[in-house]
C-alpha cells in the first residue's frame, strides 16, 4: 500500500478546517490533493481528535501483526500434517 504524505494528524487538521468554513477546493488546491481523496479521508476519519488516529493506527498495527501470525500457524499446521501423513 502506498504511504501517504500526509499524516493522520495533518488529515484531521484538514477536515477541522474544511468544518471550519473554508472551502474543500481552495483547501484542496493549497494542500495539494484532490477532493476526492480529502472525501475519502472524511469518510475514514471524519469525527475524530489527533489522538483517536493515534489509536487507530496502533490498533491496525496490532492487527496486521496478529494476521501475520495466524497465516504462519496455519502454514505450520499444514506443514505438520504433509509430515506426518495426516488425511483432512
Amino acid at each position: 500500500m502506498r504511504k501517504s504524505r500526509f499524516t493522520d494528524e495533518q488529515v484531521i487538521g484538514f477536515i477541522k478546517q474544511a468544518d471550519a468554513g473554508m472551502s474543500v477546493a481552495d483547501l484542496c488546491r493549497r494542500e495539494g490533493f484532490s477532493s476526492a481523496t480529502f472525501y475519502k479521508w472524511r469518510a475514514k476519519f471524519g469525527g475524530m481528535e489527533t489522538s483517536d488516529a493515534k489509536r487507530l493506527r496502533d490498533l491496525e498495527a496490532e492487527n496486521n501483526r496478529l494476521k501475520k501470525l495466524l497465516a504462519e500457524a496455519v502454514l505450520d499446521k499444514e506443514a505438520l500434517k504433509v509430515a506426518f501423513g495426516v488425511k483432512r
